[in-house]
């Protein structure tokens, strides 16, 4: 397949599975509007290094998450820099654990803004555009998290079961455009976030890397291997293919059989 002319939004892509699905896309000739954290000189170094490598316009835009009005913003540069809007991929997400009672109101009010509000923010933005254009795709990426709990992560869990509603109602409600929304559900991801909390946890537990990785998984999975940022972004691809077409309002779920149970 090829999505050469389409533009894609990719929240929260600067590393980890947000650059695992910018890269998948812009490898099918998509062009790419980046977003997230880093330093300026690094973001420009890889928007620089996936416009040249896969021959495609890449742009970045620094909008807060937390704010409806840069996100809006986000939205209306893409259409204005890159042409339009016919991919959104809301990925951004931050994490914070503790349990209820001592759950900072501030984090929980952090979190629901960012990994749920802003998804719902983006796609006010960009579906207008979308139905203008008689085509688009919407991939939220929710988590195992947007379908079970675990202790000690209630905004997580809210934020992420809130973004499979948000998935549900529209696919609803776009099922004649043209337009698609599915929401992708990984288990453990192996993101250089994750290799660092398991580097962190061996040498605390005075383990081998390789043990406590097969610790960490097994706590949630039957298959005791991660998924690959490049495998959430082949799936965000398929999605965006026409064998898709008829696939919305739902979740997929990429977790080692975490859900399975």
């Amino acid at each position: 397949m090829s999505l050469t002319g389409k533009v894609a939004i990719v929240t929260g892509s600067t590393s980890g599975i947000g650059l695992g699905i910018a890269r998948a896309l812009a490898t099918e000739g998509a062009a790419i509007m980046l977003n997230g954290f880093g330093e300026a000189a690094q973001i420009d170094a890889l928007r620089q290094e996936l416009a040249s490598s896969h021959g495609v316009a890449v742009r970045y835009s620094a909008a807060d998450m937390t704010r409806p009005e840069q996100i809006a913003g986000m939205v209306e540069d893409a259409r204005a820099q890159l042409g339009g809007v016919d991919i959104l991929v809301n990925n951004a997400g931050i994490q914070f654990t503790s349990e209820i009672d001592v759950f900072p109101p501030e984090r929980w009010d952090a979190i629901i803004a960012i990994n749920l509000s802003a998804a719902f923010h983006a796609m006010h933005a960009a579906i207008p555009l979308m139905k203008q254009a008689g085509w688009g795709r919407i991939i939220n990426i929710a988590s195992a998290h947007g379908l079970v709990a675990s202790a000690q992560k209630s905004a997580y869990v809210a934020a992420k079961h809130g973004i499979v509603g948000l998935t549900k109602v529209a696919g609803i409600e776009l099922a004649n455009t043209g337009v698609t929304c599915n929401a992708i559900c990984p288990g453990w991801v192996l993101t250089p976030l994750v290799q660092k909390q398991i580097d962190a946890r061996a040498e605390r537990e005075g383990k081998p890397v390789d043990q406590v990785r097969v610790d960490l998984l097994s706590e949630k999975q039957p298959m005791l291997d991660f998924t690959t940022p490049e495998q959430i972004g082949a799936m965000a691809v398929y999605l965006c293919s026409g064998a898709a077409r008829t696939i919305t309002g739902t979740t997929l779920s990429i977790d080692g059989g975490w859900t399975a149970a």
